[in-house]
C-alpha cells in the first residue's frame, strides 16, 4: 500500500497536463446579472471533494506550502494578520480563482520556487477581497516566495470584474550561494469587456495587449524584455505576443484545449464556425479572439450545460464515429493519441471527461451572497448542488476526510456519482439520457429555491442570514447524496444486463403471477453505425444463411 500511495503521489505532478476547462462570464452578459466563473478540475489522480478555510485574526507565524497536485511540502511563508473564509474556489466575499494549467516552456520552471499554482489559488482567496486585490496577491507571493509550476491561465472574478490573467516563471539562475536570480514570474491580466464571454482551456490565450490601459490590461514590467533576454521575441512592443512568446501554439494545443474553447463560443454566438480549421488544428493562422459577445445572456443553467459539452452537432461530435461502439460512448479512455500503420491519431478531448474530480460554478451575485454550484465527477453525470460562499461548514458527503481515491467510501458524493457515470458510459445513449434528465430536473429545482432563499434571508441579520443558508447549503447537498445513491440502485434494477424494464408512474411493472417478475423489458440493441461496423468487420461470419 505504501508503495502504491507512493506511486501515485509522483504520477499526480503530472495529472494536470491539458486538464482543465474555465468559462468566464460577466455580469452583464448573464441573464441575472451575475459575474460567473466554471471550472472543471481535471485530473485521474483527484478526489472530487470541497475544501474549506475558515478565516480570522493569526499572530505573527511562518504557515506551511503543500503542493497541491502531488501534497509535498513546498516551503514556508508568512501568514497574514487576518484571513477570509473559503469553500472551494470561492471566498467569503464572493471572489472567485479558477485555473488551467498550459505549460508553456519548461525551461521556465523554478525548481526553488515555493509557490505552486494550487497554493497561488487558495492562499489568494484568503487574502484577497477583490479581483484586482487578487492579482496583486498572486503576483507578490510568486515574487516573493518564486513559482514552481509551469505556465498557467487563472480566471479571476468578483461581483464587479472577471480578468484572465497568464503567468509563468523564469526559469533558474543561480548565483554561488545557490539563490535563483530568476526567482518570481512573467505575467499579463486582462479585464474582460462586460457583457462578453472568455473562457481558457489549457493553452494560453492572451495574444497582443494595450500597454496603457491600467484600467483594462496589467502586466508585469519585464514581461517584454525577459521574452528578448530569452530569445523568445525580437519585434517591436506593440507587436508583443504573451502566449506566442511563452506558450507557442502547436496542434495539441488547438486541437485538444483552443477547440474546447470554440465549442462553448459556438453554442453562445453567431460565426465562430469560421474558426473551425483552427479548432480542428489545421490553421494556427485563424486564431480565435479572447472574448465574445453572446447573441443572448445566458442563463446560469445554460452556463452548466455548457460544461457537459463533447462537440455534440460539430465534425468533432464524439457521439458518431466508431470510436462511440454501439451506444454512442462520447468517452476515449486514454492515452491522448494512437497509431496505427506508422500514422498517428487523436483522440478527442472534450468539455466533459470521465477523469474530473470535481467541477463547479461560481456565481458572484451584487447585493447578494455569492454561490459554489459544486459538483464531483465528470459534468456530464453530476449534479451541481448549491453552496452558498458564507457557509461555516462542508456537508459529510463532500468531506475531503470522507474517502480518498484509494478507499472508497459508501458516504461519499465522489463515489456514488462514479457509480452512475460508470454505468452511465456502458450505454451512454439510454442511461446516460435518463441521468441528465435527473440533473435537469433536481439543478432547475434548486435554482427556484435559490431564489426563494434570497428573499427569505434578505431582510435578517448577516449572522442569522449565515446560519440559516450554511444549514440549507449543507442539507440539500446531503439530500441529493440520499437522491442520488437511490438513483444508482434504481439505475441498476432498471437496466441491468442490457435490457430496459417496463415501468409506470407507481414504478416496475409486474407480470401479476406473484412471482415478481416484469412484465416486458425492451431489448434496444446497438446504434445503426455500429450494426453495419460489425457487419463490414465480420458479415460473412455472422450473416444468417436461410
Amino acid at each position: 500500500m505504501k508503495r502504491l500511495l507512493l506511486a501515485l503521489a509522483l504520477m499526480a505532478g503530472t495529472a494536470t497536463a491539458f486538464a482543465c476547462t474555465n468559462f468566464i462570464v460577466t455580469k452583464g452578459a448573464s441573464a441575472d446579472g451575475s459575474t460567473m466563473v466554471t471550472y472543471c478540475a481535471d485530473s485521474h489522480y483527484l478526489y472530487g471533494a470541497l475544501y474549506k478555510h475558515n478565516g480570522g485574526k493569526h499572530k505573527p507565524q511562518m504557515i506551511p506550502v503543500t503542493n497541491w497536485d502531488n501534497g509535498r511540502h513546498m516551503g514556508v511563508i508568512e501568514q497574514v494578520p487576518v484571513t477570509y473564509s473559503t469553500v472551494g474556489n470561492m471566498n467569503e466575499h464572493s471572489l472567485i480563482i479558477t485555473e488551467t494549467t498550459f505549460g508553456g516552456r519548461k525551461e521556465l520552471k523554478d525548481k526553488k520556487g515555493i509557490m505552486d499554482y494550487g497554493s497561488l489559488i487558495y492562499i489568494t482567496l484568503q487574502r484577497a477581497k477583490t479581483a484586482r486585490e487578487a492579482i496583486d496577491v498572486i503576483v507578490e507571493l510568486a515574487n516573493k516566495y518564486g513559482y514552481g509550476s509551469s505556465g498557467e491561465s487563472f480566471s479571476i472574478a468578483d461581483e464587479n470584474e472577471a480578468w484572465i490573467m497568464e503567468l509563468i516563471g523564469k526559469g533558474m539562475k543561480l548565483d554561488d550561494k545557490g539563490n535563483n536570480l530568476r526567482k518570481g514570474i512573467v505575467w499579463v491580466a486582462r479585464r474582460i469587456p462586460d457583457g462578453y464571454v472568455s473562457a481558457h482551456a489549457n493553452q494560453a490565450r492572451i495574444h497582443t495587449f494595450p500597454l496603457n490601459d491600467k484600467e483594462n490590461c496589467l502586466y508585469a514590467g519585464d514581461v517584454i524584455s525577459f521574452a528578448r533576454e530569452m530569445g523568445y521575441f525580437n519585434g517591436k512592443d506593440e507587436e508583443f505576443s504573451f502566449c506566442d512568446a511563452y506558450a507557442p501554439l502547436d496542434f495539441s494545443g488547438m486541437r485538444i484545449c483552443e477547440a474546447r474553447v470554440w465549442s462553448f463560443f459556438r453554442s453562445i454566438t453567431e460565426g465562430m464556425d469560421k474558426y473551425l480549421d483552427f479548432a480542428m488544428g489545421y490553421n494556427a493562422n485563424n486564431r480565435m479572439p479572447l472574448w465574445v459577445k453572446p447573441t443572448n445572456k445566458l442563463t446560469a443553467k445554460q452556463v452548466f450545460d455548457g460544461m457537459r459539452d463533447h462537440y455534440e452537432g460539430t465534425p468533432l461530435d464524439m457521439t458518431t464515429d466508431i470510436g462511440a461502439g454501439g451506444s454512442a460512448c462520447p468517452y476515449r479512455w486514454r492515452p491522448m493519441y494512437f497509431e496505427v500503420d506508422g500514422v498517428e491519431y487523436v483522440n478527442e478531448r472534450a468539455i466533459a471527461t470521465q477523469q474530473s474530480g470535481f467541477w463547479l460554478c461560481g456565481q458572484a451575485r451584487k447585493g447578494k451572497t455569492g454561490i459554489l454550484w459544486f459538483g464531483t465527477d465528470d459534468a456530464a453525470t453530476a449534479p451541481l448542488t448549491p453552496i452558498y460562499c458564507n457557509t461555516t461548514k462542508v456537508p459529510w458527503c463532500l468531506d475531503e476526510k470522507n474517502g480518498s481515491m484509494l478507499h472508497y467510501s459508501p458516504t461519499s458524493m465522489f463515489w456514488v456519482v462514479n457509480r452512475i457515470s460508470q454505468f452511465a458510459y456502458l450505454r451512454y445513449d439510454i442511461i446516460g439520457k435518463h441521468v441528465r434528465t435527473e440533473i435537469d430536473k433536481w439543478e432547475n429545482e434548486k435554482l427556484a429555491e435559490v431564489e426563494k432563499m434570497d428573499a427569505k434571508v434578505a431582510g435578517l441579520s448577516a449572522k442569522k442570514a449565515q446560519k440559516v443558508l450554511t444549514a440549507y447549503s449543507t442539507t440539500t447537498a446531503e439530500n441529493l447524496f440520499k437522491k442520488w445513491d437511490s438513483f444508482d440502485k434504481y439505475l441498476l434494477v432498471k437496466y441491468i444486463d442490457g435490457n430496459v424494464k417496463k415501468e409506470d408512474e407507481k414504478g416496475f411493472l409486474d407480470n401479476g403471477n406473484g412471482k415478481n417478475i416484469p412484465a416486458k423489458c425492451d431489448f434496444p440493441g446497438y446504434t445503426e453505425k455500429w450494426k453495419r461496423a460489425v457487419a463490414a468487420d465480420k458479415g460473412e461470419i455472422l450473416k444468417v444463411v436461410k
